[in-house]
């Protein structure tokens, strides 16, 4: 097996998120609420329920477990019915490693529930840092990280090996004064950049003069506050067991669907 890129400078996150403050902890009390409500729409118990996240104060009182989103989880084999990633995929340098072990600690028709910023968050941000480099140094450098597609986290969940996998998004708009309130927002939840290729020591003021700028240009909501999107993508999926829906073998069918919808059948054609 090759071993995954190092895209994430982890001992700087854990830098970052030493300065955390509760209080900007917004996303994450977000994504409590639809794993809650998520929860809510399962017909079942759940009484060995184990968290992944960076910040256990946030989970306090869903699960008897609670373990910190390192590289290797401290999660034992088949101990758990339901197992929730939350807010922490998107720093891992192994993904789809971190799902496996999370498959593993699920006991068979275990729940995993993964809750993880999409593609589009801060997509903004994104756009203006990059113009704004590319107009004061004529070069670019990493600086927002990249996220997953809801496509592509979703196959993320096959690839380790779980069933009946659902993913679907949750998006969320935040307005701000300036380009200013925003950087202080995210240094205070911990999510600036700890990307391993970002250059190192602090931008100019320039840069952020230029970005602060073309933000207010293109993506103010005309009150003169920016605009800042947020997107929750939501994974589902289940450990495999024997007594869980199983599909059909190709040709099984004993019925036409064109027979079951009323219409005519037609060939495409070739």
């Amino acid at each position: 097996m090759t071993t995954p890129p190092i895209l994430f400078d982890r001992p700087a996150l854990a830098a970052h998120r030493a300065r955390v403050k509760d209080e900007a902890l917004f996303l994450h009390h977000a994504a409590r609420d639809e794993v809650e409500d998520r929860l809510t729409l399962v017909n079942r118990a759940f009484t060995a329920a184990a968290v992944v996240t960076p910040f256990p104060q946030v989970w306090q009182g869903v699960a008897p477990v609670i373990v910190p989103d390192d590289e290797v989880l401290a999660l034992q084999a088949g101990a758990h019915d339901l197992v929730i990633h939350a807010m922490a995929l998107h720093w891992a340098n192994d993904p789809v490693g971190q799902i496996i072990q999370c498959r593993r600690a699920l006991k068979p028709d275990g729940l995993f529930l993964c809750v993880v910023p999409g593609g589009q968050t801060l997509h903004e941000l994104r756009s203006v840092l990059a113009e704004a480099e590319s107009q004061v140094s004529g070069g670019l450098s990493p600086r927002v990280a990249p996220m997953g597609e809801i496509r592509d986290l979703g196959a993320l969940l096959q690839r380790a090996g779980l069933a009946l996998p659902v993913a679907d998004l949750v998006p969320l708009t935040v307005a701000y004064r300036d380009l200013a309130h925003l950087m202080h927002d995210l240094r205070a939840m911990g999510e600036t950049n700890a990307l391993a290729s970002r250059r190192r020591g602090g931008a100019s003021r320039a840069l952020f003069d230029v970005a602060g700028r073309l933000y207010a240009e293109h993506f103010s909501d005309g009150a003169g506050r920016l605009l800042a999107t947020f997107e929750l993508i939501c994974l589902t999926a289940w450990a495999p067991d024997a007594s869980q829906p199983q599909p059909l073998r190709p040709g099984s069918a004993k019925a036409r669907l064109a027979d079951a919808l009323r219409v005519p059948e037609t060939r495409l054609p070739d």
